[in-house]
């Protein structure tokens, strides 16, 4: 669920002028990019059926396990938009470059990891540079392919990879750790980024932006970064210190002096990373909190799964990926029936229905048992709450680049890409949290599924503040004369899977805006 499409995107125009024509190795590199980027989507899906043999090898204390995927949703969602501008002004290649050694690195201590605490860490660098190495991917990418027919072909590609991805993370990564060790789902990508640093030179093409202020806001980024964590952190430790304790309440205080902080830099800022005008469009705002709902649905969901599928009913690693790959495949399916719908009914009755079938499959997994089957317990969920979230990715990645212009589409694609990682991170750590604290009793078993119940009721409320998203705030859809809705934040001429992408992996994959109306 880790994939987004590049923040600063540049226009064709950002191509060295001196450049003779189309590199005639473009379609070799448009491989080793959608290599690259595969990775990472792979990597953050990978990383769900093997957490309960995480758990059992590395020591974490209670409920400390759902940081393996919060820091690195946290450290990836919260610099993506950095990492965007900095592709477009210190060089995509050499951003590109350095993101993948940072992350063939990362992924190396991870495997390597002898605690719960090391594996943190490490998950946390690979963040960073999964937000170095995403937005330069994508930027290179477009910045590569002059001819628009050729362009959208290789977007849709970049689609299409990310789409499978996902699903054949969870797939491929029950195998490797029933066989191999949980290790090796991080190992993996130590020879793929050792093959892609040494061909990257000589593939891919350096450009950067020479008309923007030459800028990086740090003191923007550096402070969302450190508000977002720390409410993360307030979240997972209100249980065990209580919510209304004197350290809750001040470490909620001080994140709401680091969010102060951050609206004043950006105010005063002169590059900032997100402008708050931004923040005047109702269906860009619809459009973020229905995907900051949507992440903290999917990936929480997805991590109390994993540890009720393994731990409670028994699966091995396997048997739970070709589950969770199953999972993934409703949404992609859900994605590409919802790209269809929009265009005939809108934005609001389709992000309506999405968010209506993910409420009604969370309410369907309340249900689980302690004898618990596939077909009984978790089958019914994932074919309403699947489909429903790939639709209303749809939705909210529309709506969020629907009201904007050309010249913002790139930063409004980040901050969407930004709003659902950072949903997912605090996904986790609500369910994860609700689920720990509710989980207490003599009969092992019974309290843990007990307290994924109690998870589960939760995320029924994630469904409800994406219900309000889609039809409240995106009830300024706009129509045009006929009464067809105006869907201005998406390219009609990109396959279906490019959506997908959007979907499981959790960004866009084309970031400029057609024409106004």
């Amino acid at each position: 669920m880790s994939v987004a499409a590049g923040p600063h995107t540049a226009p064709p125009s950002a191509r060295p002028a001196s450049a003779p024509g189309p590199d005639p190795r473009r379609w070799i590199a448009l491989v080793a990019l959608c290599t690259a980027g595969g990775m990472v989507v792979i990597d953050g899906a990978i990383v769900f059926v093997a957490i309960p043999s995480i758990t059992a090898e590395l020591s974490f204390p209670s409920g400390g396990v759902q940081w393996v995927f919060s820091a690195y949703l946290l450290t990836f969602g919260g610099l993506l938009l950095l990492g965007g501008r900095a592709a477009d002004l210190v060089g995509r290649r050499r951003l590109f470059m350095a993101g993948l050694v940072l992350f063939t690195l990362a992924s190396l201590a991870c495997g390597l990891a002898w605690s719960g605490l090391i594996l943190i860490a490490a998950r946390a660098v690979q963040g960073v540079a999964a937000a170095m190495l995403t937005p330069s991917a994508q930027s290179i990418l477009t910045t590569t392919f002059d001819n628009e027919a050729e362009r959208n072909r290789a977007l849709g590609v970049w689609g299409a990879v990310g789409g499978f991805g996902a699903a054949a993370g969870a797939l491929i990564g029950g195998p490797i750790t029933q066989l191999f060790g949980w290790e090796w789902i991080f190992f993996v990508n130590v020879p793929i980024g050792v093959v892609l640093l040494l061909v990257g030179p000589a593939l891919l093409q350096e450009s950067r932006e020479t008309g923007l202020p030459r800028v990086l806001d740090l003191p923007g980024a550096i402070t969302i970064a450190a508000a977002m964590a720390l409410l993360v952190y307030v979240v997972v430790e209100a249980p065990v210190v209580g919510w209304f304790s004197g350290r809750t309440l001040g470490l909620l205080a001080v994140v709401v002096a680091l969010l102060g902080l951050f609206i004043d830099i950006e105010s005063k800022s002169e590059a900032p990373l997100v402008p708050l005008r931004f923040f005047r469009s109702r269906m860009l705002i619809g459009g973020n909190v229905l995907i900051f709902a949507l992440g903290m649905g999917a990936a929480g969901i997805g991590l109390i799964l994993t540890q009720y599928g393994q731990g409670v009913i028994g699966y091995s690693p396997a048997q739970y990926g070709l589950i969770d790959g199953l999972f993934s495949g409703a949404s992609v399916v859900g994605s590409i029936v919802g790209q269809s719908l929009v265009t005939r009914w809108g934005l609001r009755p389709v992000g309506i229905a999405s968010m209506v079938l993910v409420g009604i499959g969370s309410v369907a997994l309340t249900q689980i048992s302690v004898n618990g089957t596939f077909l009984n317990d978790i089958f019914l969920a994932m074919v309403l709450a699947g489909p429903g979230l790939g639709a209303g990715f749809v939705v909210a990645s529309i709506a969020a680049l629907s009201d904007v212009a050309e010249s913002d589409a790139g930063l409004a694609s980040g901050l969407n890409n930004t709003a659902f990682h950072i949903g997912g991170a605090l996904g986790i750590a609500v369910l994860a949290t609700v689920a720990t604290s509710q989980s207490s009793g003599a009969e092992p078993l019974a309290a843990l599924t007990r307290g994924y119940q109690a998870a589960f009721v939760v995320s029924v409320g994630f469904a409800v503040l994406g219900l309000f998203a889609a039809a409240w705030m995106l009830a300024a859809a706009r129509r045009d004369e006929f009464g067809q809705p105006v869907i201005v934040g998406c390219r009609a001429d990109l396959p279906p899977l490019a959506f997908a992408w959007g979907g499981v992996g959790g960004g866009l994959v084309d970031t400029r805006v057609g024409a106004r109306t």
